[in-house]
């Protein structure tokens, strides 16, 4: 073990306490109160740690450990340095809010038992964290492939709804086809050697050719698991089929995971830097925030909406790794440093905010029953503690100041000005249009989110049944709160954060943010001449501003208020069927944005006694790429099956032709 400090064994014994967890969890596994309410608790007291841990790893070197386990002459190899160190921090603060949330959310009679799903939870859980520590690539891919089963199996919990078993099929086959791509990636890289560590893959000499076959397949095969386009169907599929907490897991932290492979190879085990990686990365980020944004917002679903937003995050993050890619081939280190902590820093706020949000939709379902936006609404008066903490999800989110979301992409727009220095005229001609995309996803993003908050909590009540739903429980609310309080402190903190995370950037490109990051009250990662940004001074603003108004208000109309019903233009007093219904709040998407939607729609006859329209919104890639996959494989395997007769004769007949082609053959 190098390194004079213990970090690396305490998050291997916190992997450890996880797996024992779900262990445990089997000795009763009917009992929602054991696993509940005793296992999950300390499982979120672990997450804390792990937190804690990473934190502390910023601060020290690298760390790295031998194993006494795997295959004979093949042990495996961990490593704890800044990289490991910041996801170890985003699977740990995340798992400690969305554990306690699981506490109180998980009901009995609810798919798998109690005790099997705690294990494939903390195993879950475990496999990411050794994911983050391994440093060779045996142990990485047991550990992937141990996640990418425990997640599947979590998304089937309900296994017995066609549906679900489908949405696991395809999940699970295309994280299949990207791990075999990352072990393709890995052998190129190998070379032909049978030394499978990391630090072998780092000393290997590569052309350019095969540098750029290893930068294809692991963009593929992470690509797959992140749900970057075209790999995201999976994605919309999975998410609206895991129970909520398990979502909030695979969409707050395995995509990051997937993030954080990407970046190990391109920025770490990849020696030789061609320009065109960035170029190519950043094109597909671009396409695959805006395609993710597009369809989030015309959907109908809290979960699937949830499920394209993240598809859109995911994009953003590609865009500033491919950014750092570029700076980084053009020997810029220090611009490369900023886009790569702009891309960190949104995995963190894409980490709280959406499983935040993930948590307070699964409030929302167990409350009404409901996931359809068309039959909720007004729950801000029956579900406070979710609606005011779900609004700090939506804000950030959609990037408005002070909270997180506006911190990592104001730091990717300055990323973005610097592009002229690049010394290729070719690239400083793109790049723009990636800037003014990025900003255009970015408000689309914020234009989805008022539609997600005002429809499921704001009006009235468009069911009901919606008068019974009720407030979530105590452990609901603290795990809420917990990740809540996550978006709050790293939105008003972004100095404090960067200077932490910019530890990555000083590890793998030499180079980081200026410092001092402060500069009086105003946070400026290059320098205050250029850009800065103050949230203390925003939030503050927003204080006096709300304060004021409200004072004026109780002063100029002191003892003049009167209440009465909104006037409605003499007609009907109002109903929840004239509020904006989710599909008319997305029909100007729909209409601007036709060319990225499959739509079929159902027009009513005019002789109809009761008239129906409706629209059906599907995704092209599915129709234009994976199903003549599917048709094709099918019509193969038909043929196949055709020589599967069951006669003698006629396997004879095969076995004499087969026979007679290679004497031909021969001779």
């Amino acid at each position: 073990m190098t390194g004079t400090h213990t970090e690396l064994l305490g998050a291997v014994a916190i992997g450890g306490g996880w797996l024992a967890i779900g262990v445990l969890g089997l000795l009763r596994s009917h009992s929602t109160g054991w696993v509940g309410r005793a296992l999950f608790p300390f499982g979120s007291l672990l997450g804390i740690a792990l937190a804690a841990v990473g934190i502390i790893a910023l601060a020290h070197g690298v760390e790295t450990l031998i194993l006494p386990i795997g295959l004979p002459e093949l042990p495996f190899h961990l490593r704890l340095d800044a990289l490991s160190a910041v996801f170890l921090v985003l699977l740990g603060a995340t798992a400690a809010g969305v554990s306690i949330f699981a506490a109180g959310y998980f009901r009995p009679g609810e798919g798998t038992a109690p005790g099997l799903l705690g294990l494939q939870y903390h195993v879950f859980l475990a496999s990411m964290l050794f994911v983050v520590l391994a440093d060779d690539a045996l142990s990485f891919m047991m550990a992937w492939e141990s996640m990418a089963l425990s997640s599947y199996f979590l998304v089937t919990s309900q296994h017995r709804l066609p549906e679900i078993r489908k949405a696991g099929y395809l999940y699970l086959l295309i994280a299949h086809l990207g791990a075999a791509a990352i072990v393709l990636s890995f052998g190129v890289m190998q070379g032909g050697s049978w030394q499978f560590t990391f630090e072998a893959l780092r000393a290997a000499q590569l052309t350019p050719a095969w540098a750029s076959m290893v930068f294809f397949l692991a963009l593929f095969g992470f690509g797959a698991k992140a749900g970057i386009v075209p790999l995201h169907v999976w994605l919309p599929e999975a998410h609206p089929a895991a129970p909520s907490p398990v979502s909030a897991l695979m969409s707050g932290v395995m995509l990051e995971i997937a993030v954080y492979g990407l970046l190990r190879v391109n920025l770490d085990l990849l020696q030789v830097q061609v320009w065109w990686w960035g170029l190519v990365t950043l094109g597909l980020g671009l396409l695959t925030a805006l395609y993710g944004v597009l369809f989030a917002a015309v959907q109908t679903d809290m979960k699937r909406l949830l499920a394209y937003s993240s598809i859109e995050n995911i994009g953003i993050i590609f865009i500033g790794l491919g950014l750092t890619l570029i700076f980084r081939s053009f020997h810029m280190p220090a611009f490369a440093a900023l886009a790569l902590a702009a891309t960190l820093y949104h995995c963190l706020n894409h980490a709280f905010a959406k499983s935040l949000l993930f948590l307070g939709t699964g409030s929302v379902l167990h409350a009404t029953g409901e996931r359809n936006l068309g039959r909720l609404g007004g729950l801000i008066h029956r579900m406070p503690w979710v609606a005011w903490l779900a609004l700090v999800g939506t804000l950030a989110i959609a990037g408005i100041p002070p909270f997180n979301g506006f911190v990592s992409e104001w730091l990717l727009l300055q990323s973005f000005l610097f592009t002229p220095f690049i010394p290729r005229e070719f690239v400083n001609m793109l790049l723009p249009l990636g800037a003014s995309g990025l900003t255009l996803a970015a408000a689309l993003a914020a234009y989805l989110m008022v539609k997600f908050y005002g429809i499921v909590f704001l009006g009235q009540p468009r069911e009901a049944k919606l008068a019974q739903s009720h407030d979530c429980g105590r452990l609901e609310r603290l795990g809420l709160l917990w990740l809540a309080s996550a978006c709050v402190l790293l939105g008003i903190f972004p100095a404090q954060t960067l200077a932490l995370i910019g530890q990555v950037g000083e590890e793998l490109l030499g180079a980081t943010t200026a410092p001092p990051l402060w500069h009086g009250l105003l946070f400026a990662p290059i320098s205050p001449e250029r850009a800065a940004y103050s949230p203390a001074l925003f939030l503050l603003g927003i204080a006096v501003f709300v304060g004021l108004t409200m004072l004026i208000v109780r002063i100029a109309y002191h003892g003049r208020i009167r209440r009465a019903a909104p006037w409605v233009c003499g007609g009907f007093p109002l109903t929840p069927r004239m509020q904006d219904t989710s599909e008319g709040f997305s029909q100007p998407i729909r209409q601007i944005f036709e060319p990225f939607f499959r739509m079929r729609r159902e027009l009513p006859s005019p002789f109809d006694a009761a008239p129906h329209y409706r629209v059906q919104i599907e995704d092209r890639i599915w129709h234009w790429l994976y199903v003549p996959v599917v048709v094709s494989v099918q019509w193969i395997a038909r043929a196949a099956g055709m020589i599967q007769r069951g006669r003698i004769s006629t396997y004879l007949l095969y076995s004499f032709v087969t026979l007679l082609v290679l004497l031909i053959w021969v001779l």
